[in-house]
């Protein structure tokens, strides 16, 4: 059995974690109250309440499915491909209502390289095929 090294352990709860509180309690508590108007400018004001809601129970799913290990190649392109479209919309469409402005693209881009890095790169299983 291969153990996991720790730093691919630890960013993979950092990443769980950052999804763990955007979702619960950025969204589900709405302890952040401009995610819902981040929703309201682009789907809408009528139901940014319950889609708010929903995408941060969502988030909260992505944090269980990330820890779960299943799947794991599939969880990452997820989140980058989730993450970029989200960001992207913002950008575009909201950007007076995200915490920095549209400097958060530049956060968004480091944390799709971490999830990318993570998983297909820092702690791929090697194999080693024998010559004989």
């Amino acid at each position: 059995m291969l153990r996991k090294p720790v730093l691919k352990i630890i960013l993979t709860v950092a990443i769980s974690l950052v999804w763990f509180i955007n979702g619960l309690f950025c969204k589900v508590l709405d302890l952040v109250p401009r995610h819902e108007l981040i929703v309201a400018r682009i789907l809408g004001g009528e139901y940014a309440g319950l889609i708010t809601t929903t995408i941060g129970l969502l988030e909260v799913l992505m944090c269980i499915w990330i820890l779960s290990g299943i799947k794991s190649k599939l969880c990452a392109l997820a989140q980058m491909v989730l993450v970029a479209s989200m960001n992207t919309l913002e950008f575009i469409l909201a950007p007076d209502l995200l915490l920095f402005g549209r400097l958060n693209a530049l956060f968004a881009a480091v944390f799709i390289l971490i999830v990318f890095l993570n998983e297909f790169v820092f702690f791929r299983e090697r194999t080693i095929l024998n010559n004989s």
